[in-house]
């Protein structure tokens, strides 16, 4: 497990560098995480320790939210003087996020001939 989380900080280095060196306008992790996902389809599964790892850090994840909201509670004058556009942005981006997950699951529900029953 450990050999897994030091694969998937790897990973993310090698796309911090990239971006850095390349100078992409790409998050570092982001691009890390592209290549777990191009690494992931060319080998065709996961390996079971990185399967195992990420159920971990997924089972957690609501933990890595929290440098997020004390980063934005620290600076609530700036977050107050835009907030309604702010308010307005979260709003569509998780109402478009629900959309097109919607429209992807029943896309592969069709690929897959498989259904919920619903």
């Amino acid at each position: 497990m450990i050999g897994a989380l030091a694969a998937l900080l790897v990973l993310q280095l090698i796309g911090e560098v990239l971006t850095r060196v390349l100078g992409l306008p790409v998050p570092g992790p982001v691009l890390g995480m592209a290549l777990l996902f191009a690494a992931l389809l060319v080998r065709g599964s996961a390996p079971k320790p990185l399967a195992e790892a990420s159920r971990g850090l997924l089972a957690h994840l609501s933990l890595l939210f929290i440098p997020a909201g004390v980063g934005i509670v620290t600076h609530l004058e700036a977050v107050g003087a835009v907030w309604l556009p702010l308010l307005v942005t979260l709003l569509a981006s998780t109402a478009l996020a629900m959309v097109v997950t919607c429209f992807t699951l029943r896309a592969l529900q069709r690929l897959t001939g498989r259904s919920t029953g619903t």
